[in-house]
């Protein structure tokens, strides 16, 4: 129960281990492979959505929001993922499948860019905010 607590707590995303040490704040005696065990069941289950950046670890968001068409962009300096409404992501995986007569059952657009703040100033005011 302190894993799922701590999950829909969250409002930004999160590794396995930052699960964990907040896990471990409601309940000290939750094990790392308790969490490692559950987040693929939460995945499975459509409770938390799972992020691959292209780095070796992972990182999960509570799937809390009807609308899953989101972009990712991923800061290149920081690693912060950001996601924004992205609503043409429907008709574009629907369109594109059915040309094969296929059907969608997902996709994802990310974008990997560099903060323009943190060249200029050598400061990011943005990876202070929410994801």
């Amino acid at each position: 129960m302190a894993i799922f607590e701590a999950v829909f707590k969250e409002t930004s995303h999160f590794t396995a281990e930052e699960l964990l040490d907040k896990a471990r704040e409601i309940d000290r005696t939750v094990s790392r492979a308790t969490v490692y065990r559950t987040l693929p069941i939460f995945v499975e289950s459509n409770l938390v959505r799972e992020v691959d950046i292209g780095t070796n670890m992972k990182y999960y968001m509570p799937n809390a929001e009807e609308n899953p068409h989101k972009a990712q962009v991923i800061c290149n300096d920081c690693q912060k993922i950001f996601e924004i409404p992205a609503p043409f992501m429907e008709w574009y995986g629907n369109t594109v499948s059915s040309k094969l007569g296929l059907s969608p059952i997902g996709q994802r657009l990310q974008v990997t860019a560099q903060c323009e703040e943190l060249k200029a100033s050598g400061v990011c005011t943005k990876n202070k905010g929410e994801s």
